[in-house]
């Protein structure tokens, strides 16, 4: 159980702080420049090892393969969007309130609305503050929020293409339509962050950090542990998160937001306990 358990770990780290690298490439290539380096440069390399041109697919399952990549794309887009304006720890805590509400609404037991009431504390206290100099970007909580929403659609999506095809053809062709869904945004404003050799290899990085690395170890933590087991521990990512923005990007919070972050990852931490799987 210890070597799932730490290969897990290392997965989060690896997602974390490759979006701290990817924040560091905001002020040259911007958010969507960012999105559009790590989604491309993570769809090459799952397309080298899986060659999905070599499979057929049907057309339902072409449908759902749309759906969940372009669902894959919007989420880090969004995601990467909030990052220019909040820190990592409180983009990620929020992102998560989209998986968190969707299991509270699946399971609907009363004690998970509970947790979804604890939740809705975390966001409360995230507010915005009026002459609270640390108070969080309005615009960029939003953002948070709407990559949330988009990591509960890929979760829908992503298991229902999973029940008919390989997991790793899906991530691989959900992370190409991923790519193609934000490349016009990308050339939109910040065209020249394409093309520019010197930021390539931080692109791809990024890329191998926070895709090809951790999902590796998650497939293989996967093989050893209960899935509920796999969302108790996803539950530290925000704190992770957190972690990485205080020593890697020397972002700071208050103490009313680390509590929020708390609060939060209790909720998450309930809903998983309560699951039946």
């Amino acid at each position: 159980m210890l070597i799932p358990l730490l290969q897990l770990l290392v997965a989060m780290l690896f997602i974390q702080t490759g979006a701290g690298v990817a924040k560091s490439l905001f002020p040259l290539a911007g958010a969507a420049g960012a999105a559009t380096l790590r989604l491309t440069f993570a769809a090459l390399i799952l397309a080298v090892f899986w060659r999905p041109w070599r499979f057929k697919f049907a057309r339902k399952d072409q449908i759902q393969l749309l759906l969940f990549g372009s669902s894959l794309g919007l989420m880090n887009l969004s995601f990467y969007f909030a990052l220019e304006r909040i820190p990592l720890g409180a983009a990620v805590t929020l992102e998560f309130m989209g998986p968190l509400v969707l299991s509270v609404v699946t399971s609907r037991k009363p004690t998970d609305f509970l947790w979804a009431l604890l939740s809705g504390l975390g966001i409360f206290l995230l507010m915005p503050q009026v002459n609270i100099h640390h108070s969080l970007d309005l615009v960029g909580m939003i953002y948070a929020l709407t990559a949330g929403f988009f990591w509960a659609l890929y979760i829908v999506f992503g298991k229902k293409a999973g029940q008919q095809l390989e997991g790793g053809i899906v991530a691989c062709v959900g992370m190409i339509v991923a790519a193609i869904i934000v490349l016009p945004f990308g050339l939109l404003r910040h065209p020249s962050s394409l093309i520019n050799v010197s930021l390539l290899p931080l692109g791809l990085g990024v890329a191998i950090l926070s895709s090809a690395l951790p999902y590796s170890l998650e497939m293989l933590a996967l093989k050893k542990m209960s899935t509920k087991t796999f969302g108790i521990l996803l539950c530290l990512e925000p704190a992770i998160a957190t972690l990485i923005g205080f020593f890697m990007l020397k972002e700071s919070l208050t103490s009313v937001q680390l509590i929020a972050i708390g609060c939060v990852m209790i909720a998450s931490l309930g809903t998983t306990l309560s699951s039946k799987s």
